[in-house]
C-alpha cells in the first residue's frame, strides 16, 4: 500500500487536497508546516501545508524540501506537490522552481502538472487552462493582487519557471484511457519531456489520470487529481465516513473572518452583509493600532454573536478599491497590516471562548490558524467542493478555511446553517 505526502503551497489549498483525499476513500491528516520531532503519524495520506506561493523561490525550494525530508521519515513512497487550481505563480516562480527541486531530491526527470478541478470550473484544454468558460488570463485572475495571472498556457508558464521542456498529453489520449497516457508519458520521456500538463475537461478525465499515474514517485497539481489518485489507493470505503466524523465542527460561538479580494469572496461578503452583522476592517487603524484596534473589533463581535448568523469581519475589497488601498498606504505593508489584525482577532476571540472560525482567503487561512496554534487537524465534513470543516487534533476548535475564489455566493451561511451550532 502506497503512502502518500502532499507537499501544498498554502493553508487552503491543503484543506482543499485533504478534503478530496478523504471523500475519496483515504485517511488524511493536515499538518500547519512542518511538525516538529519524529513521532509516526497514522494516516493513509499526510498533507503538509506551507506558506510558500508568494515567498522568494529560494524560501519556497527550503520549505518544500523540509516537508519532502519529513514526509519520507514518515514512510511516504508517492509524493504530490499541490498548488492551486489557478496555477497562481509568476513568471519567475514558484511552481516551477520547487518542482524542480522536488525531482531533484526524489531523483526523477519527470512529472505531470495537473492543475484542472472541474466541479469548481477549472479545466485544461490542449494545455490551456480555463476558468468556467473563460481562459486563466481573462478570468478575475488577471488582476490578482500578488500572482497576476495573464498567461493560460501551462507549458509556457512552466518553461518560464523552471529548467526543462514542456509538453500536452491532450484530452483525445485521455479519452482513450489510462494506457493510451501511459504509452505517451513513456514516448514524452525519451524526448528528454520534463515537464507533462495533462488536459481535464470532466472527473472522467481526473480518473484516467489517477489510474495512469499510480506509480509516480512525484505528481503536481491542484486536488483535482486527488480524486483518481485516492481511488486507486483507498482500500477502505468506510474510511471517509469514519474521517468525516472525527473531523465534524464543535463549539457554540462562530466568527466570520474575511481577507480574500477575489470576485467570488467580493459575492459572498456582499451577500453575507445582508443576512448578518458585519463590519468592515479600517486599514489605517490597523497600520496604527493593531493590538488597541483588535480589541476594539472582539468586543463588536462580542456585541453581535446573538444573532441568528455569526459576525463578519472583512478587508475583502474589489479591484478598484484594493488599487486605491494599495496606492495610499502600499501593498506590502497593507496587506501584512491587515493579516496582524486578524492574527491578534483570532488569538483575543480564542481567549474569549470563541471556537469556530469562519475564514476566506489562504493568506488569512494561514496567519489564523497559525495564531490560534493549530499545527495539525482532522478532516471533516465538505461545506462546498474543496473546503471542508477541520478540526483541531489538540484544542477544541474547528474551521473552514475557503480558498477565495471557492464556494458558491451563501457559502458563509451554508456553513452554519448546514453544519448549526
Amino acid at each position: 500500500m502506497s503512502r502518500l505526502g502532499v507537499i501544498a503551497d498554502d493553508f487552503t489549498g491543503a484543506t482543499d487536497i485533504a478534503s478530496f483525499l478523504v471523500q475519496n476513500g483515504l485517511a488524511t491528516i493536515q499538518f500547519n508546516g512542518v511538525p516538529q520531532g519524529d513521532e509516526k503519524v497514522n494516516a493513509q495520506a499526510i498533507v503538509v501545508s506551507l506558506k510558500s506561493r508568494s515567498c522568494s523561490p529560494a524560501q519556497a525550494i527550503s520549505q518544500s524540501l523540509a516537508a519532502l525530508s519529513w514526509l519520507q521519515q514518515q514512510g511516504c513512497d508517492r509524493f504530490y506537490f499541490k498548488y492551486c487550481s489557478t496555477f497562481d505563480s509568476t513568471a519567475t516562480g514558484n511552481i516551477g522552481p520547487v518542482t524542480d527541486a522536488l525531482l531533484a531530491a526524489l531523483d526523477e526527470t519527470l512529472t505531470v502538472i495537473s492543475p484542472a478541478l472541474p466541479v469548481n470550473g477549472r479545466t485544461v484544454y490542449q494545455g490551456y487552462l480555463f476558468v468556467n468558460d473563460q481562459l486563466l488570463s481573462d478570468s478575475g485572475m488577471r488582476h490578482h493582487p500578488v500572482t497576476p495571472m495573464t498567461d493560460s498556457y501551462l507549458p509556457r508558464l512552466m518553461e518560464q519557471q523552471a529548467h526543462g521542456k514542456a509538453a500536452v498529453i491532450g484530452a483525445t489520449t485521455l479519452d482513450r484511457g489510462a494506457g493510451a497516457v501511459r504509452e505517451q508519458l513513456t514516448a514524452l520521456a525519451q524526448q528528454q519531456v520534463r515537464y507533462v500538463v495533462l488536459d481535464a475537461l470532466h472527473e472522467q478525465h481526473l480518473l484516467v489520470q489517477g489510474e495512469a499515474l499510480r506509480e509516480m514517485r512525484l505528481v503536481t497539481g491542484g486536488s483535482g487529481l486527488a480524486i483518481g489518485l485516492a481511488r486507486q489507493w483507498a482500500n477502505n470505503s468506510t474510511v471517509n465516513l469514519q474521517a468525516e466524523q472525527a473531523g465534524r465542527p464543535r463549539g457554540d460561538r462562530a466568527v466570520v473572518i474575511s481577507g480574500s479580494c477575489s470576485q467570488m469572496t467580493n459575492r459572498q461578503v456582499s451577500a453575507y452583509r445582508q443576512q448578518a452583522p458585519a463590519r468592515e476592517v479600517d486599514v489605517e487603524a490597523c497600520l496604527q493600532q493593531v493590538e488597541s484596534y483588535a480589541q476594539l473589533l472582539c468586543d463588536w463581535v462580542e456585541a453581535n454573536t446573538h444573532q441568528p448568523l455569526a459576525p463578519l469581519l472583512y478587508a475583502t475589497a474589489d479591484a478598484q478599491q484594493l488599487q486605491t488601498i494599495q496606492q495610499r498606504y502600499g501593498a506590502a505593508r497593507s496587506s501584512e497590516a491587515v493579516e496582524q489584525l486578524f492574527a491578534a482577532v483570532a488569538r483575543e476571540l480564542k481567549s474569549r471562548g470563541w471556537q469556530r472560525f469562519i475564514v476566506a482567503g489562504g493568506e488569512t487561512s494561514g496567519v489564523v490558524a497559525q495564531s490560534l496554534g493549530v499545527t495539525g487537524f482532522h478532516i471533516g465534513p465538505t461545506i462546498s467542493p474543496g473546503v471542508p470543516w477541520v478540526r483541531d487534533i489538540d484544542q477544541p476548535l474547528s474551521l473552514a478555511l475557503k480558498s477565495g475564489n471557492f464556494g458558491d455566493e451563501q457559502f458563509f451561511a451554508r456553513a452554519q446553517t448546514e453544519f448549526p451550532l
